[in-house]
């Protein structure tokens, strides 16, 4: 077979799966659109997972709760969030359905904060990216 006979079948192959594109058909007549589709539609869990816990603060947060409920101040304090930051956070876990928010009226008023089952799932997950950073991050540990 010469080097004219295989340029010749790409090219019809490559305008054939063009051709194909445009009309939502594979070069073998298969319609692909539904595919396609459903491909580019579906996130990955990975990143869909990363997007709901994954900023900084939201890792300190669950973080700080698995020692179990905290008061506002204390997560402050223990975080080193400003007030702002903090209450943005703990309000995007709680939507999330990370973490509950249990108001005590008695003078003073206090706001405790605690994981619900799905924060709580998480352990295992700190545990091994802990264990993951002991033992690749050097720096970590110096």
């Amino acid at each position: 077979m010469s080097s004219q006979d295989l340029t010749g079948t790409d090219s019809a192959a490559e305008s054939a799966t063009t051709e194909g594109a445009a009309t939502g058909e594979s070069a073998t007549g298969e319609d692909t659109t539904d595919e396609a589709a459903s491909t580019v539609d579906t996130p990955c869990p990975i990143v869909d997972s990363i997007e709901q816990i994954g900023s900084q603060w939201r890792l300190v947060v669950l973080y700080e709760l698995q020692n179990g409920e905290r008061r506002f101040n204390e997560l402050k304090r223990e975080t080193d969030a400003n007030a702002r930051t903090l209450s943005r956070v703990l309000d995007d876990l709680q939507e999330s359905g990370f973490v509950d928010r249990r108001m005590e009226e008695d003078a003073p008023v206090a706001t405790y904060y605690s994981l619900t089952d799905k924060g709580e799932s998480l352990a295992p997950v700190f545990t091994e990216i802990g264990e993951w950073a002991q033992e690749w991050l050097a720096e970590c540990n110096a």
